[in-house]
């Protein structure tokens, strides 16, 4: 790997958690956001970028905990680039730990919480280390019970039904190339589609239809490093054409997809 390149090495995708470390000698990405926590951990370097309306700099040491749908970006904050190790986690597998909770929240985006740190050390581990499913389990349980303590308890909201926005994302799942209706997700769920639409929210970090669009993405994602063109992966994927998704591509990632193929193959 060259040391003035940006570059980005993934682990195996067997794995629920995507993992992934990289690094940057300048401006990360643009202004981007995705229904995942990204909990990262710098390991070299200064890693800045903008949250919640302020410049946050991460260094050695403590880590980072974006919340789903929250804008954010990344640039090296000195000259020498910065390296760094970061986690894509669904708020849904955080939620088979959590039981129906409100999903935690640390506002700053970083913490120097030594729980938080040592939770995440499993998941942490270099990409050429494999980690066992039950492992894996494990680390997802633990990471989710210490992002809950860190976070402390959010009162003050109304009861969340769990049960009917799970009904619900399992049946986006089921149907993610066709046109789905707020409608056929009331239906499925057996919940009116406003309480709905705030539960989801709540559970999942984002609405259905962002739900949707990114696990569009994520097939987008697996069929073009299998060597699909864009075209033919938008398709198959369910969007209109490769504009329509290469639009939603760099909203969410902050890169376009070809340069986000270019610096996998740089690893």
């Amino acid at each position: 790997m060259s040391g003035n390149q940006d570059w980005a090495l993934r682990a195996p995708q067997s794995m629920k958690v995507e993992r992934m470390e990289a690094f940057f000698c300048g401006y990360g990405f643009e202004p981007h956001r995705h229904d995942t926590y990204a909990i990262g951990r710098t390991l070299a370097g200064v890693h800045s970028f903008h949250y919640r309306n302020s410049m946050r700099h991460s260094l050695p040491g403590g880590t980072i905990v974006l919340h789903p749908d929250e804008l954010h970006d990344g640039e090296a904050g000195t000259d020498d680039g910065f390296r760094y190790r970061i986690l894509y986690i669904e708020p849904a597998l955080l939620q088979q730990a959590l039981g129906g909770k409100p999903l935690p929240f640390i506002p700053e985006g970083i913490s120097r919480d030594s729980r938080l740190y040592e939770a995440s050390q499993t998941l942490m581990q270099g990409m050429e280390c494999p980690i066992d499913p039950l492992e894996e389990e494990d680390a997802i349980y633990d990471l989710a019970q210490a992002l809950a303590v860190v976070a402390g308890t959010r009162r003050g909201r109304k009861a969340l039904d769990y049960m009917a926005a799970e009904r619900a994302r399992e049946y986006i799942h089921s149907a993610l190339d066709s046109t789905i209706t707020l409608e056929e997700l009331e239906q499925a769920s057996g919940r009116d589609r406003w309480s709905l639409s705030r539960d989801f929210r709540a559970l999942y970090g984002t609405s259905p239809y962002r739900y949707l669009t990114m696990r569009r993405l994520d097939h987008v994602r697996a069929l073009i490093v299998t060597g699909q063109t864009l075209t033919e992966a938008s398709l198959i994927a369910g969007f209109s054409d490769q504009s329509h998704m290469t639009h939603h591509f760099t909203r969410t990632y902050g890169i376009t997809p070809a340069r986000w193929l270019r610096m996998l193959h740089r690893q």
